[in-house]
């Protein structure tokens, strides 16, 4: 099995990116009517739990990107989708819980659109068409061979769908009717929200920047915000899942709601699964073992001490 994950479609280098845009829109249009037929369903009712129906029409929608994915040889089909849910979600609970449009909920989708914006850019000036797919995928189709279809159906496609609806539990109780008026909470969800968002944005940004310029070529990012911190937009992105946490806590003045569970799950897929996995592949790099003495895979605080005791000396 090869690692090279090209189609049978013949596409000329500058019409490649073009023609694997419009296919990636045909896909998430045909995912999101058949989200919203499935929602029409009598038997989504699922005793009128806006979740549960929420859920299934989700992983109707997986199903029809996996299809694609699978057609084109590409789980990379999904990647957009990480991001591309959440506000789908948040307009259907908006809508089917038929709550009032409050401050809460004017600054939780705000927060929720613009950081699906920004993470759907990036991906998508990152993804060079039908051809290029994330080396993590590729990886795992040489390792797991035969049952790689499973791989991709179960860790590719439903997994990340579990973990981003598990997140979006915050986001159905902030934008119900909460108990709890608007306050100091409200506003300290907003302030992780979008220094989050503006930690993911730089983070992104400088990476981009660092890429596109030949000579970095094999060597380690470490200035600017990846200079005390190896994955600081995985922080923001852990950052954003707990704004949303502390919206519906904000909401609800609780923590029984369930809203807890989507940072712990996002927590543990960068710290468990996605950091050990870069790390492996970037200890390749001169420089990096370095990096990784000198920085917090997560927390900024390494690099504080790390100051001191160039001081000392």
């Amino acid at each position: 099995m090869t690692a090279n994950r090209s189609t049978d479609i013949n596409l000329e280098p500058n019409q490649a990116p073009a023609i694997a845009f419009v296919w990636i829109w045909i896909a998430y249009a045909l995912a999101i009517a058949a989200a919203a037929a499935t929602l029409l369903q009598p038997w989504v009712a699922l005793g009128d739990s806006v979740l549960l129906r929420a859920l299934v029409a989700d992983i109707v929608a997986t199903l029809i990107i996996f299809g694609f994915s699978s057609a084109f040889a590409n789980a990379s089909f999904y990647d957009a989708y990480w991001s591309v849910a959440p506000p789908l979600l948040g307009g259907y609970f908006l809508l089917a819980q038929e709550a009032a449009i409050e401050v809460r909920s004017v600054l939780v989708l705000s927060l929720v659109c613009a950081w699906a914006i920004r993470l759907t850019d990036n991906w998508a000036r990152g993804w060079r068409g039908l051809t290029h797919e994330d080396w993590r995928y590729v990886d795992l189709q040489v390792t797991t061979g035969r049952a790689w279809w499973l791989v991709n159906l179960l860790g590719i496609h439903l997994f990340p769908t579990a973990l981003v609806f598990i997140g979006c539990i915050s986001l159905q109780v902030s934008l119900n009717a909460g108990t709890q008026p608007f306050g100091l909470l409200d506003l300290l969800a907003s302030l992780v929200g979008w220094s989050a968002l503006w930690l993911e944005y730089t983070a992104d940004n400088q990476l981009h920047d660092f890429k596109n310029k030949p000579d970095n070529r094999g060597q380690v990012l470490d200035s600017g915000v990846w200079s005390w911190c190896r994955h600081p937009n995985y922080l923001g992105e852990i950052g954003f899942w707990v704004a949303l946490f502390l919206y519906a806590w904000a909401a609800t003045g609780t923590l029984a709601s369930g809203a807890i569970w989507g940072p712990i799950a996002m927590l543990a897929l960068f710290a468990g699964i996605s950091i050990p996995m870069i790390d492996k592949r970037l200890a390749q790099r001169t420089g990096f073992a370095q990096h990784m003495k000198n920085t917090f895979a997560l927390l900024p605080f390494s690099h504080l001490k790390n100051r001191a005791k160039t001081e000392s000396q």
